[in-house]
């Protein structure tokens, strides 16, 4: 029973990551650039119709289920065209879950964009965005310096707190425990 269940989570972990890899190729394929070492999540949506006008740099994480937009057809009905503009992500950028960037925006270099934010202006290099539509919250430094402080004062798991790392059922308790009530940090 506890092979079959560790084989089939290894066979769907693989098949994420092979068929993931195939469907990112088949963007490059069609113009869009991915920088070097990226962590792209599944169900990251980028606009197929006009992949080549997305630019990605180096060392980006874009979170599950992400939107990246190079169109906005909210023109169409009013003068038979289709808006369209390149979107640019910059190095070392993060894009949380669900976030939609749409067309024209360049998100600047170190930048956080918030999960669920929707961001239709470009993004100041360092600076962390959030919201509907999305608005600056904070520069990276402030960022950097709240987190830092939380991270003193609050639990810390190594990685074998996490699925990859196979966490334990005791694990699992430890962690639900230390985090009633508090955040905390999982390597």
């Amino acid at each position: 029973m506890m092979i079959t269940k560790i084989f089939r989570f290894a066979a769907a972990r693989i098949r994420k990551i092979l068929l993931q890899q195939i469907w990112l190729d088949d963007y490059i394929k069609k113009g869009m650039v991915v920088g070097k070492n990226c962590s792209i999540q599944g169900g990251v949506v980028f606009d197929y119709s006009h992949c080549w006008l997305i630019a990605i740099g180096d060392r980006v994480t874009i979170a599950p289920e992400a939107y990246i937009l190079a169109h906005d057809a909210s023109s169409k009905a009013l003068i038979g065209y289709t808006k369209i503009a390149r979107v640019v992500i910059e190095d070392d950028c993060f894009i949380g879950a669900r976030a939609i960037i749409m067309p024209g925006v360049r998100v600047g270099k170190g930048s956080i964009v918030a999960a669920g934010s929707v961001v239709t202006q470009s993004v100041p290099p360092y600076t962390v965005v959030g919201g509907n539509p999305a608005r600056v919250i904070s520069t990276l430094d402030d960022y950097e310096k709240k987190v830092k402080a939380l991270f003193e004062i609050n639990p810390r798991f190594d990685s074998t707190y996490t699925i990859r790392g196979n966490i334990d059922y005791d694990q699992k308790e430890t962690m639900l425990q230390s985090l009633n009530g508090n955040v905390g940090f999982v390597r």
